[in-house]
């Protein structure tokens, strides 16, 4: 079994920055593809950022040039450090991570719980 743990979730004033953490833990051959999404009330989970094994990352576009994701391996932890906060950015942030349990190339995804970001104006 695989656990997702986020935490970092909090309630900032727009403009201020925030870090999440997400560590996965459990039993597993490697991870492969991590990453950040996001669901605002009312709306659809959006993917916010993501980041492979190899540190190649990738970005929304509400988020470039604020938000950075970094991840360490040895940790099979990633973080988004989150900058320059909008209102627009409140929702429940959720990590997601390709896992491969075993030798085989196959790749099972899990979620974490989930943390709640609030921006306020």
């Amino acid at each position: 079994q695989v656990h997702l743990v986020e935490s970092g979730g909090a309630l900032v004033q727009a403009g201020g920055s925030l870090r999440l953490s997400c560590a996965a833990s459990g039993e597993f051959f490697s991870i492969n593809q991590m990453g950040w999404y996001r669901q605002a009330p009312g709306k659809q989970r959006e993917l916010v950022a993501t980041i492979t094994s190899g540190q190649v990352t990738n970005y929304a576009d509400s988020v470039k040039g604020r938000f950075t994701i970094s991840r360490d391996n040895a940790k099979n932890t990633i973080y988004l450090q989150m900058n320059s906060l909008k209102p627009e950015d409140t929702a429940v942030y959720s990590c997601n991570a390709g896992v491969r349990l075993t030798v085989l190339p196959t790749s099972r995804f899990y979620w974490g719980q989930g943390t709640q970001v609030t921006v306020s104006s």
